[in-house]
């Protein structure tokens, strides 16, 4: 840990793996995203092996879930967003996949959140915009998150940029998040690394660090 005009600039993943220091956010890990992905059991057995550690540690966990909107509250973003991941070139075609209370909207239940955590909708990639989620971590007095989920290229690049610029410090669990596409969460990766401000790790390496910083 570096210190400058009394300010201590954590520069390693054991600078912050504490309770005291970094929660643990699981990204749209959500039954109708899961059924999406060709290795969704795989990526659910690694979410939950990391979210099993943070729970053992202390951390505080909050789940993350993408809402939908009915049609009739969409707006041009929410239109446009839905059309290019649904391939239609007519709005009226549009099908909400993560209806509140529709099948696909639920967490996977092997997850399940504990009453001690939280779980915030969103209707944007970033699991900042427009949720309580920065609040919560700053009230908490907390500098920084892990993220673990689905999926690294479509929502989880975005959370990482954005909860970097609210000057929190982002920790990538590159194993335990999920790619739609596997090139372009590679390429989510590279740009993340080449910015330098988030720090990249695997389950191991987080859950070893986890078990010695545990709270007592």
């Amino acid at each position: 840990m570096l210190k400058i005009h009394g300010l201590e600039i954590p520069q390693s993943l054991d600078d912050i793996c504490h309770p005291a220091q970094m929660a643990l956010i699981v990204y749209d890990m959500q039954l109708g995203i899961l059924r999406q992905l060709k290795d969704g059991t795989d990526v659910l057995r690694r979410v939950l092996q990391v979210v099993q550690a943070a729970r053992a540690a202390g951390l505080r966990v909050i789940f993350m879930r993408h809402l939908s909107l009915p049609p009739k509250l969409m707006g041009v973003f929410q239109f446009r967003m839905s059309m290019a991941w649904q391939r239609a070139d007519d709005p009226g075609e549009i099908k909400p996949w993560f209806l509140r209370d529709s099948p696909g909207f639920a967490i996977a239940p092997e997850l399940e959140p504990q009453a001690d955590e939280a779980i915030f909708d969103k209707i944007t990639m970033s699991a900042f915009e427009s949720t309580p989620l920065a609040i919560t971590l700053r009230d908490c007095g907390l500098k920084a998150f892990a993220i673990v989920g689905a999926a690294m290229e479509i929502g989880i690049e975005p959370t990482v940029r954005h909860g970097a610029d609210l000057g929190f410090i982002p920790v990538i669990v590159r194993d335990a998040c999920a790619a739609g596409d596997q090139p372009a969460a590679e390429r989510s990766l590279q740009s993340l690394a080449f910015m330098g401000d988030a720090i990249q790790t695997d389950i191991a390496t987080l859950c070893r660090i986890l078990a010695q910083n545990r709270l007592s």
